[in-house]
This record gives C-alpha cells, sequence and structure tokens, in this order.
C-alpha cells in the first residue's frame, strides 16, 4: 500500500481528540504543476465528539463552515451545533450496515464476500444517485474559498469520494488521489456500530476503505459518463471556467 512521507503525514494528519481521521488535502501536485493549497480543504469523521482543545484547532485552522454528508439519523444520532461553525447538511444515506443487517435478520449468515459486495454496490450508488450532493459541495468550494470542512461519519467513503472528486477536478494525479484516499486505513479508528451483529471479518471490511470500493464508483463514472472529465462537467456543473476559477482558488 502506498504510504506518506512521516514529514508530509505530520503536515496532513491533524490529530484531534475527538476525531481521528481529520486532515488536509493540501501539498498534492495538482494542474501545470501547482500544488493545492496547504490549510484550504478538510476532510474528516464526524465532529460531534470534539472537545474544548479540538474546537480551538478548527478555530486556529480558519474552519467557520462544514459540510456534513450523514443521513438524517446518523447525524442526529451525533449531532453537534459548535460555535463559530456553520453547518451545511449534504444528506447522503448510509446503506452498507442497513443492507448487511437486514441480511443477518433474514437468516441468511453474512460472509466477507457479502460486506464486499454491498460496499461495492454503496459506492456505485454514490455516482448513480448523489451526485447532486457532491455538485453541491463543488457550488459551496466555488462560492467563496475559505477553510472548509467535509465529513460523514467514519470520513473514509462519502468523504473519500468526494476527496477523490476534488483532487481530481484540481488536476491532482491518479497516485495521490489513491494515496490520499487509502490513508484512512493509517488514520481511521473505527467505532462499535454494528459490532453487535456483523462478525469481525465482515465488520473490518465494513471499516476500512479498500481499493475496489472507490474503483466501483470510477467504473461507473466511466461507463455511465464517459470519464471523469465528463462527468465534472456534465453532472457536477463544473464548466472549463468554474474549473479554472476552482484551480485559481485552491491552487498555489
Amino acid at each position: 500500500m502506498l504510504t506518506h512521507s512521516p514529514q508530509d503525514l505530520s503536515q496532513r494528519h491533524i490529530p484531534l481528540k475527538g476525531a481521528s481521521n481529520f486532515r488536509d488535502l493540501g501539498g498534492y501536485v495538482g494542474h501545470e504543476g501547482r500544488p493545492v493549497q496547504w490549510r484550504k480543504i478538510f476532510r474528516s469523521d464526524h465532529l460531534a465528539s470534539l472537545d474544548e482543545h479540538d474546537l480551538k484547532q478548527l478555530q486556529t485552522l480558519g474552519i467557520a463552515r462544514t459540510f456534513d454528508f450523514r443521513g438524517v439519523l446518523e447525524s442526529q444520532a451525533q449531532s453537534y451545533a459548535w460555535p463559530g461553525i456553520q453547518r451545511h447538511s449534504l444528506s447522503i444515506e448510509p446503506t452498507v450496515v442497513q443492507r448487511l443487517q437486514a441480511q443477518h435478520l433474514s437468516g441468511k449468515p453474512l460472509s466477507a464476500a457479502d460486506a464486499l459486495d454491498a460496499m461495492q454496490t454503496t459506492y456505485r450508488d454514490f455516482v448513480k444517485a448523489d451526485s447532486n450532493r457532491f455538485a453541491e459541495l463543488f457550488e459551496h468550494l466555488l462560492a467563496k474559498p475559505e477553510p472548509l470542512l467535509f465529513h460523514c461519519t467514519a470520513g473514509k467513503d462519502r468523504t473519500g469520494l468526494a476527496a477523490a472528486l476534488i483532487l481530481s477536478a484540481l488536476g491532482v494525479s491518479e497516485k495521490d488521489i489513491w494515496q490520499d484516499y487509502l490513508l484512512t486505513n493509517q488514520l481511521y479508528k473505527r467505532n462499535s456500530i454494528g459490532a453487535t451483529l456483523l462478525s469481525p471479518d465482515v465488520l473490518k471490511i465494513v471499516w476500512e476503505v479498500q481499493e475496489s470500493f472507490l474503483q466501483a464508483s470510477l467504473d461507473i463514472i466511466h461507463q455511465d459518463h464517459g470519464g471523469m472529465q465528463n462527468y465534472l462537467n456534465q453532472k457536477l456543473k463544473l464548466s472549463p471556467a468554474a474549473l479554472q476559477k476552482l484551480r485559481a482558488s485552491y491552487l498555489a
């Protein structure tokens, strides 16, 4: 697996007590060799468990707006309303654990293969059903280039695809996009949601990222839209002028 250099990781990963997968998308080389600016775009797991020190960190980073991909019940169960931070809901309902729990309750034993299939199906559905949410995130990125954070529950699937789309739009290489995506496996400390119903081998798949997950999204982007550039332009409404503005705002 690709890994970051320790120096790069220490700048990229921001350790917080209440969020393990909090990091900066800066530093990756983008369009025309210009790197993504540091301390402008952040990704994370959910923010409901932040403490006072964590909130001071966010304030120091200048993060005054967050974009929450969690579904309605998820965000209600672990809600947050932090002073000085405007939360925007870009709700994408979760399906993986629900799919697996439904199968468990039907009496059919759950296997690791079932978990893999559920993860890949979910990633395909992100592109088929939820592209409007990613388009909304780009609208906010374009509206004002001030520091922002986007997240879901674990900061790995909905957030992972969103990060891949942003880095693609900024002209970052596929190698670096994969490296950023897989970094979750080094950083994320999984919780116990679903642990009473799902076996350890199934849970391991649910709470990690694998290349085949993101690849399932990318395959649909190529199959249904003719490639990433067409998808960004047609589904995410990023015209050539919008792409130019995005790169001017977030590349050094």
